[in-house]
């Protein structure tokens, strides 16, 4: 009886959303549609923000809010689709009320740009957005830079105009890893992750427009026949300033400590594990490089710190073959230059200087003795 009464219960819902966004919705003279922008939160899966359309419509009882930032757990091999890069996102709908209380609650800046619009502008964008809810056009396949929850609102709005009106506005000199770099501030252990994973292709000049502060910013000075086609930006939720603090233990002094100690102790059995452990992960740099459709994780130069050879370095050592292993170390030397000189100019350098530094006296260590 119970599985009846939720089943009805769950039904009910269904259809109840389909007659409130049902396309047969005429649009008020009074309707409003905008550009909602989050601000970052304190988990690694909100650190860049998000951005969401708003449609409001009080002739017509109507205030939801279109996501393109959802995606299902449940999805089969979830993790190997999320990793090769062909893992579907979708678009999604909640009241603005349910959307607001989310971000209110994790305390996080929610701003808003009324599109400047055409009634008829208006029940287009609507209709789309509606139709895509109930069509195989609600999913698409999310790429970090090329196609996320902020290009395809961007690529929503350019859609009335017929043309790239709006884009990235200014003309940058920093490279992707560049951009992204500071919104891992107070989150250095995250930070070390991900430009680890991030290969050659984060290190061009960041030409596309794909982060959400980055829309609302060309929103602002967007024209269509000399006029701004958004309305000044309206904060609706905003930011304590005490909500992000520093951490000692997710920091680089934290990072530092810990190399230093394995350094002072300089333990055999430590150097052991700790190359097994780099030379592991650079396999998997390597095997995901090729394996993933993630441009930004192809072309993965840190395979020269994390380099698979130290897994060839621990077996020729359990052998003893001191001729080998020597060849192997200079070999790492080498690499650790190459790597060195090549990250100087990067962001990520003085994270990654403990490392090559620790790497380059553990490999001394190992040195066969003369004898």
């Amino acid at each position: 009886m119970f599985k009846k009464l939720l089943y009805c219960l769950i039904l009910g819902i269904i259809l109840l959303k389909s007659s409130v966004f049902g396309q047969n919705t005429t649009l008020s003279n009074q309707s409003k549609i905008s550009i909602i922008t989050c601000g970052s939160g304190n988990e690694l899966y909100s650190i860049y923000g998000h951005t969401a359309i708003r449609v409001q419509d009080t002739k017509n009882n109507l205030d939801v809010v279109f996501n393109y930032g959802t995606f299902d757990f449940r999805t089969e091999n979830f993790y190997m689709k999320f990793v090769k890069g062909d893992l579907q996102y979708f678009v999604s709908a909640s009241s603005f009320a349910d959307f607001m209380s989310e971000y209110i609650f994790e305390n996080r800046e929610v701003s808003e740009q009324n599109l400047i619009l055409t009634t008829e502008q208006k029940q287009k964008i609507y209709d789309e957005l509606v139709t895509s809810l109930f069509s195989d056009d609600k999913f698409y396949t999310y790429k970090f830079i090329d196609k996320n929850c902020t290009t395809m609102v961007m690529d929503k709005v350019n859609s009335l105009y017929g043309s790239a009106l709006v884009k990235k506005n200014t003309t940058s000199n920093c490279s992707y890893r560049a951009v992204l770099y500071p919104y891992l501030k107070n989150h250095f252990f995250e930070n070390l992750g991900i430009n680890i994973m991030f290969g050659y292709k984060t290190d061009q000049l960041a030409t596309k427009l794909f982060l959400p502060i980055e829309l609302l910013e060309s929103l602002k000075t967007t024209k269509f026949k000399k006029q701004h086609i958004t309305e000044p930006v309206t904060i609706l939720n905003p930011k304590s300033k005490n909500s992000t603090s520093f951490v000692w233990w997710n920091s680089i002094y934290a990072f530092c400590l810990v190399l230093l100690l394995l350094n002072i102790f300089q333990k055999k059995v430590i150097i052991i594990a700790y190359f097994f452990l780099f030379g592991s992960l650079g396999l998997f740099l390597s095997w995901v490089g090729f394996y993933s459709f993630h441009h930004e994780i192809a072309q993965n130069y840190n395979v020269l710190l994390f380099n698979p050879s130290l897994l060839v370095l621990l077996f020729m050592l359990a052998l003893k073959k001191q001729k080998v292993v020597l060849n192997l170390i200079y070999l790492n030397w080498i690499c650790l230059a190459i790597y060195t000189v090549f990250l100087c100019n990067k962001p990520d350098f003085l994270m990654m200087l403990p490392l090559i530094i620790t790497s380059s006296l553990f490999l001394k260590k190992l040195l066969p003795s003369e004898k």
